[in-house]
């Protein structure tokens, strides 16, 4: 069993930064991937960024390559969303995301491949 824990969203306006934090407790050493969604209103959540315990580049959707970054830091069982350039249109409530099961491919970027969330962080970007 796993818990996530989310902060560090918030308000902030067009082309702004914001940094989301999400920690982990339980069994964590087992984790095989964790990752960011987000979910606007009406919709069923997307990926993010998606990053992978046993190595590889993580996952970046297109809406955001080059302007998020996903790390973690082991030690302290947490994995950051480092947002920049933000836009109104990423706007979105952002959940973080883990499972012990793989992730790899396409399946991986789907809601249902992961088994814990947190309770989600509102991000709200101003024009």
């Amino acid at each position: 069993q796993v818990r996530l824990m989310e902060s560090g969203g918030g308000s902030v306006q067009a082309g702004g930064s914001l940094r989301l934090f999400c920690t982990a407790s339980g069994n964590t050493v087992s984790l095989n991937c964790m990752g960011w969604f987000r979910q606007f209103p009406g919709k069923k959540r997307e990926a993010v960024a998606i990053d992978y315990s046993r190595g590889g580049h993580p996952h970046y959707a297109d809406a955001v390559s080059g302007r998020f970054t996903i790390s973690q830091d082991i030690s302290k069982n947490t994995v950051y969303l480092q947002m920049n350039s933000l836009k109104a249109e990423d706007t979105a409530m952002y959940y973080c995301a883990a499972t012990y099961n793989g992730c790899a491919g396409s399946p991986g970027l789907e809601q249902d491949a992961y088994d814990y969330w947190g309770q989600g962080t509102q991000v709200t970007v101003s024009s």
